[in-house]
């Protein structure tokens, strides 16, 4: 669900309320195509809202079910596809950095993934599991090796991983007793900070690293295609459908009726901490081999993996094609894009917002959809004045500041 994407770094000759990520690679595509990029963020971040702030989907009928049921699961993994795109944004997209402009590059996603990590620790001790940052620390630390391969082999990796982290995330599972996990989490500082330790990084949390990881490559994989280029558009569009319906088809064929039921069904808000351990579907290491053929959202599965990564392509795909084809458009969602160009900020905020306006999560508050509505207005307005004065958002640009340092590497 949750995710945030560093802003491309710009000079000081660029207009400073331009978009950061609108902004392209020397010899890269034109701007207008990043900043469907952004686009997408911002659905993304307003698809988080729903998760957290809006009814659950046993709340719900008709149109506002299918907007619920969209948003729980593939929110978060449109924002984590997002995040490799940004990695390559910093790291070079078409041709990736290399000698000491690569040394740099690392070093600032290194540091963006520690103060992630940290930013996700602390937030985590007051809002529980459902926090993503800390993960995002993990991706980029795990990306690093990664970020100077070419499209096709990212998206072979992507494709390896996504085939079979989820057995291995099932094997790892069904192999750890409590015990084991106590003694871990013992010697964690992680787990007593905020009950979100290494091992729920990496393997039995809310976005386990084994099987979040697909994402974040297939992101790369994205950022190193030239998305200006109508094949390309085309070939994407594609591949984004086939996998969608190849995917969540062979589910539902193998699986029975209930293969893409949602943890939301069960009447919980996806913010909680019983949806955080109920999401994990099979992967809470008492479920059945049988699980690994569903395809609901946060489970996990080689379906779910596949079938979320072909939605996102199609999100990012056509935010992209209908900015650049629809200027009318393009300016009336200026204010969105604007959100998704400090993602960070809003993700961030709409906690802190939440627990100051003593909004409750879970099924007896999730009644209205009033809530979740204002957030997105509040969200609009505030990013689109912010982004009249500043090149980027209060967070991204603390965030910015903080990897100032490796412009010291050599």
């Amino acid at each position: 669900m949750t995710q945030m994407q560093p802003p491309l770094e710009t000079s000081p000759s660029e207009p400073r309320n331009l978009p950061e990520s609108a902004v392209p690679a020397r010899g890269g595509p034109s701007m207008g195509r990043l900043v469907g990029v952004d686009l997408a963020r911002g659905l993304a971040v307003f698809g988080m809202y729903i998760v957290h702030i809006g009814p659950p989907l046993s709340a719900t009928d008709g149109v506002a079910s299918w907007v619920r049921y969209l948003a729980d699961g593939h929110s978060s993994v449109l924002f984590a596809t997002l995040a490799g795109f940004s990695l390559i944004l910093i790291a070079g997209r078409r041709k990736p950095k290399t000698g000491l402009a690569g040394r740099q590059a690392k070093a600032r996603i290194a540091i963006r993934a520690v103060v992630l990590l940290a930013l996700g620790t602390a937030l985590s001790m007051e809002y529980g599991d459902v926090i993503i940052l800390a993960f995002y620390g993990v991706y980029f630390l795990l990306a690093l090796p990664l970020v100077r391969l070419r499209a096709r082999t990212l998206a072979m990796i992507a494709a390896g991983l996504a085939v079979v982290t989820p057995q291995l995330a099932f094997g790892l599972k069904s192999l750890l007793s409590e015990s084991v996990q106590q003694s871990v989490n013992a010697y964690d500082p992680l787990e007593k900070l905020s009950d979100v330790g290494v091992l729920d990084l990496l393997l039995t949390g809310f976005y386990p690293t084994i099987t979040w990881m697909p994402f974040v490559v297939a992101g790369m994989a994205l950022a190193r295609l030239d998305l200006s280029a109508t094949t390309v558009q085309r070939r994407l569009a594609a591949l984004g459908a086939a996998l969608t319906v190849a995917a969540y088809g062979m589910s539902l064929l193998l699986a029975g009726k209930d293969a893409l039921r949602s943890t939301a069904e069960g009447g919980k808000s996806s913010a909680g901490s019983e949806a955080a351990s109920s999401a994990s579907g099979f992967f809470d290491g008492q479920g059945s081999a049988s699980e690994l053929l569903s395809a609901g959202p946060h489970s996990g599965t080689t379906f779910d993996i596949i079938g979320s990564v072909g939605v996102a392509i199609l999100v990012i795909v056509c935010a992209t094609v209908l900015m650049d084809r629809l200027p009318l458009l393009h300016r009336l969602a200026k204010p969105i894009i604007a959100v998704g160009a400090m993602s960070l900020t809003a993700y961030v905020g709409h906690f802190v917002v939440q627990s100051a306006a003593g909004i409750l999560t879970g099924e007896s508050s999730q009644v209205s959809w009033g809530p979740v509505l204002t957030f997105i207005l509040g969200a609009i307005v505030f990013a689109a004045l912010w982004s009249r004065f500043f090149r980027r958002g209060p967070l991204e640009y603390l965030l910015n500041a903080a990897t100032k340092p490796a412009k010291y590497i050599r």
